[in-house]
């Protein structure tokens, strides 16, 4: 796995310290499994079959898709602390959970119906943007989602007293910019309504399969 600056972080201490903030409960599950609710909704007619989270903790997105959809889920995730909670809680198993960042996905191209992003990409050095863009890209065969802070100039932010851990941006007109795109839906996660942080969700198909 290829290390940057970023991934040092999240998969040694600092990860394993935000991983202890993470709960799995049932408040969480119910939560994450109603915003996902409302994100796929515009493609009920035509939901994913695979669907691959990229950076996926503890696995709370997991949990709430197993209750929505019949689908095969897969997820990748740097952090082995996190990964051994995923496995121990049989959320995925081996088979479906690979170590690696979005940097360099182990799975060939078009596999996976969606791939997506929750709260990741605003841990990506825009250095690195592209590259984690461009392998998600690859990876989908149909549909692109991703739920991220949003800010209409790209920012760095300082986080939890760290440098070069936060990136905000318009991650939307990121992907319509630099990838052949057409746009499904897109909304906001209110976290005093919903119990999820503040973030914009988009959700993308590819043109080369959009109907």
């Amino acid at each position: 796995m290829a290390q940057t600056a970023q991934l040092d972080a999240w998969t040694g201490n600092f990860g394993d310290e935000y991983i202890k903030r993470c709960t799995a409960s049932e408040e969480a599950i119910r939560n994450r499994a109603k915003a996902w609710a409302d994100m796929m909704r515009p493609i009920e007619a035509a939901t994913p079959r695979s669907i691959l989270e990229v950076g996926c903790n503890i696995g709370i997105n997991q949990r709430a898709l197993r209750r929505l959809f019949d689908a095969e889920l897969f997820a990748v995730e740097p952090n082995p602390t996190a990964r051994s909670v995923v496995l121990a809680d049989e959320v995925l198993d081996s088979e479906h959970l690979r170590s690696a960042s979005a940097l360099d996905l182990p799975f060939e191209d078009q596999s996976m119906d969606m791939c997506f992003t929750s709260g990741v990409l605003i841990h990506i050095s825009p250095d690195d943007l592209m590259q984690a863009c461009s392998e998600m890209y690859r990876v989908s065969s149909r549909y692109i989602l991703c739920a991220e802070y949003f800010s209409r100039d790209p920012q760095e932010s300082t986080y939890r007293g760290q440098d070069g851990l936060l990136f905000k941006r318009d991650f939307g007109s990121y992907w319509l910019d630099n990838f052949d795109l057409a746009p499904i839906a897109h909304g906001f996660h209110w976290r005093r309504t919903t119990g999820i942080d503040d973030v914009t969700w988009w959700l993308f198909e590819k043109k080369l399969t959009a109907h």
